[in-house]
């Protein structure tokens, strides 16, 4: 943990000095009422609770929203969403849209924002923080935090609902690989990159798969493990999940399927053939 406040620490001054990271911010003066200051603009670099503040370029946030295939039926939470320009761009996609703020002027800003872009009804801020916030309707959630604030929220995130989409300006999730990285090489200068994961159902443990078992390692989306037949242990390859989606490749045929409530069905391919398959969890 030492480390990572370090990290955090170095990007928090290199934030600052390149004039640069988003909100979970806290107010300018502590006690300092947002109703009166009607007026109130951020600045770039502004200090706040645990980062500085610096909005999502505009083009950024639209790649975010692209990444994460947002439809009208999605319901989107901004972590630290700063002056909502987050939410807001997904409301006018006609999403429900939540922003989360520690900041109650950056909440009252935002809320004006939204009245002026006209999605006061899908755009909905609240003060919060957001390690203490319940988010779980979220089907995306997107965030710009430093390192070590992405790894604190990473075990809440992973036991959302498989399939949650996560995008992230800029900053990683440690040792849990994205599943997309995208570049935005044109109007942009600093903090030009977003990551995208897919949360992944738990499949770890044996399954009974036929007359054989389906052993099955996992760190985060990626899998190891073997199928097991009549004694045989034949090693699986290519194989992850994506969401409730799970693929892999055993004794020459590849398996696709989903997961749920402890169970797994799909279609496997080889040799010309295609088969239905299921799976069920183990009791040890």
């Amino acid at each position: 943990m030492k480390m990572f406040r370090t990290l955090a620490a170095a990007c928090a001054v290199s934030l600052l000095a390149l004039g640069a990271v988003q909100s979970h911010a806290q107010p300018a003066q502590a006690g300092k009422d947002s109703a009166t200051t009607p007026d109130y603009v951020p600045h770039t670099g502004q200090a706040g609770k645990d980062v500085v503040w610096v909005p999502t370029q505009d083009a950024l946030v639209q790649r975010m929203l692209d990444m994460a295939k947002v439809t009208k039926e999605d319901k989107l939470v901004d972590l630290g969403s700063g002056d909502g320009r987050t939410v807001i761009a997904a409301a006018k996609r006609g999403l429900t849209a939540r922003g989360i703020e520690y900041n109650p002027d950056l909440v009252t800003l935002s809320q004006r924002n939204a009245a002026a872009e006209g999605v006061a009804d899908r755009a909905r801020f609240e003060r919060g923080d957001i390690f203490e916030s319940d988010f779980k309707e979220a089907t995306v959630v997107t965030l710009f935090l430093l390192p070590e604030l992405n790894l604190r929220l990473r075990p809440i995130l992973l036991d959302m609902k498989p399939g949650t989409r996560v995008v992230s300006n800029t900053f990683t999730m440690d040792d849990w690989t994205p599943d997309e990285t995208a570049v935005l090489a044109e109007n942009c200068v600093n903090f030009c990159r977003a990551h995208f994961w897919v949360v992944p159902a738990k499949v770890g443990g044996t399954w009974r798969l036929g007359d054989g078992d389906l052993r099955l390692s996992q760190t985060f989306q990626m899998l190891e493990g073997t199928l097991t037949r009549a004694g045989k242990a034949l090693p699986i390859t290519e194989a992850r999940m994506r969401g409730s989606e799970i693929s892999f490749v055993a004794d020459g045929r590849r398996y696709t399927g989903t997961v749920a409530e402890g169970r797994m069905s799909g279609r496997s391919e080889g040799a010309g053939q295609a088969q239905e398959w299921q799976a069920t969890r183990s009791a040890n």
